[in-house]
């Protein structure tokens, strides 16, 4: 029997992932066991699974701070983004196709496998419930091409709504969309008061909650230290479980894949070894390490011991993405010609929020991702310095009046 004592420093490696192939040997409360696919994958569909997980550690190890917790959700950004790719076009479509990780793929073939990535996720295990949402949301008479909304509707099954974002009302319906897809776990996505220059919003919501298949006993639970990189100790309700559990290790970390429910979802808890740092751990990790362990895995005795804990995350990727290559779509040199007639559209800000929960009975999770698109602002003349002044008849050309405002009355 192998313990294994998650007193993971500073940061948990914490990735939710569909998988298939691992028959649980009890599961309880009368879970049926999910063996696998409801269907084989489309050689597309596998390329954009792929293309997700590389995306997901590249964006894990650009977000990483020392010494800080994460939580983010890659296929919450990659879907908001997947659909801004349809406005987009030239070098900046190319960046965020690769940024992606999606290779040689055509569009048509990420939206296909995007739309069938949605259905399958999405009542894979009828014990565990998964809510995938988007949403397109526009600036009431700011002119968007029908083919960009066909497409997000089509293939990311949006919904497309037209508001007066100058209401007050707007943004409550806006956020109020949010909440309502992540059971109220994610507030307020966007401001208040919308600004002037936003004439679009981009939105997907995912939400997730699964019991584990072999749950950790209340009763089990004991305080404990947890010990941070620092050398310092901090504690923590530490949970526990003992069982034959999928466990694969290396001389950098080991790991357990504990599943949820039918076994079709699990989480995977990567722990550094005691010599490595979980920073420099989530700097290195990528999609082929990711292959090996998640193949490697092997049923082993195994006593766990895991923290029970909840995390609110919040980040603005727009940094991230732009080390990974993303950057023209970020200022002036954007192209999103596809999503509108406009000129001079640009995406100021993908940001995310998200939410987690974990505890004996199981976990709860959500996360909301919004890509915002603003129109470039017009010049500004701001008469905020001293100036001159004139006054004249235009047609004849007849100053009457010149003048300079160089100071402002006292008080």
């Amino acid at each position: 029997m192998t313990t294994l004592r998650f007193s993971l420093p500073a940061t948990l490696l914490l990735l939710a992932v569909a998988g298939c192939g691992w028959l649980p040997t009890d599961p309880r409360g009368g879970v049926e066991e999910i063996t696998r696919l409801p269907r084989a994958l489309s050689a597309s569909e596998v390329e954009v699974i792929g293309a997700s997980n590389r995306f997901a550690f590249g964006l894990l190890a650009q977000a990483n701070r020392p010494n800080e917790n994460l939580f983010l959700s890659p296929l919450s950004a990659s879907m908001a983004l997947g659909m801004t790719m349809n406005g987009a076009a030239g070098e900046t479509w190319n960046q965020m196709r690769d940024v992606l990780g999606f290779g040689d793929l055509s569009e048509e073939e990420i939206n296909a496998a995007y739309e069938s990535l949605l259905e399958l996720l999405v009542g894979l295990d009828p014990s565990v419930e998964t809510a995938i949402g988007n949403s397109v949301w526009t600036r009431q008479g700011f002119p968007v091409h029908a083919d960009f909304l066909a497409a997000v509707r089509e293939s990311f099954d949006a919904e497309v709504a037209e508001l007066d974002f100058a209401s007050p009302s707007a943004s409550g319906r806006i956020n109020g969309w949010v909440r309502d897809a992540t059971k109220g776990r994610i507030e307020d996505i966007v401001p208040a008061a919308i600004p002037a220059d936003v004439v679009m919003y981009l939105i997907n919501a995912i939400y997730f909650k699964a019991p584990w298949t072999f749950r950790f006993e209340p009763t089990d639970t004991r305080d404990a230290p947890f010990h941070l990189d620092d050398g310092s100790t901090r504690t923590v309700p530490l949970m526990s479980l003992r069982r034959d559990i999928r466990y694969f290790g290396n001389d950098r970390f080991e790991a357990v894949d504990l599943p949820y429910g039918g076994s079709a979802f699990s989480m995977t808890i990567v722990l550094p070894r005691p010599d490595v740092r979980v920073d420099d751990l989530a700097a290195s990790l990528d999609a082929a390490t990711w292959q090996d362990m998640t193949g490697g895995f092997r049923e082993r005795d195994i006593e766990v011991f895991l923290p029970r804990f909840r995390m609110a995350y919040e980040r603005t990727l727009n940094d991230d993405l732009a080390a990974l290559g993303m950057v023209d779509a970020f200022d002036h040199r954007a192209d999103l010609s596809r999503l509108s007639p406009v000129a001079g559209l640009w995406i100021s800000s993908v940001r995310q929020k998200s939410w987690v929960e974990v505890n004996e009975e199981g976990t709860e999770a959500a996360a909301a991702t919004v890509v915002t698109v603003v129109e470039s602002a017009p010049p500004a003349f701001r008469a905020d310095r001293p100036f001159l002044f004139f006054i004249r008849e235009r047609l004849s050309g007849t100053i009457l009046f010149a003048g300079k405002f160089a100071s402002p009355p006292a008080g």
